[in-house]
């Protein structure tokens, strides 16, 4: 019966351990909801959707690289 109390308190200290991942993990997805609406409600106004925000119909601009890939003078071979 000596070793009892040395698997007790091991044990214990495993709870502890336990119970602070558990509020850790919490306290995490807490903090991403909070986040998360923060993000939405900054974006876009209500009533227009994310995904489509700003597109203009009609044609649409084109890339940058593509832009200066076209005002590029074009070399003539002689």
């Amino acid at each position: 019966m000596a070793g009892r109390g040395k698997t007790t308190f091991a044990k214990r200290q495993k709870e502890l351990a336990r119970q602070e991942r558990r509020r850790a993990k919490l306290a995490r997805r807490v903090e991403r909801k909070e986040l998360k609406q923060a993000r939405s409600g900054e974006s876009v106004p209500n009533g227009i959707d994310p995904d489509i925000a700003g597109i203009r119909p009609g044609p649409q601009p084109l890339p940058w690289d593509l832009v200066e890939e076209d005002q590029a003078p074009e070399e003539e071979d002689e």
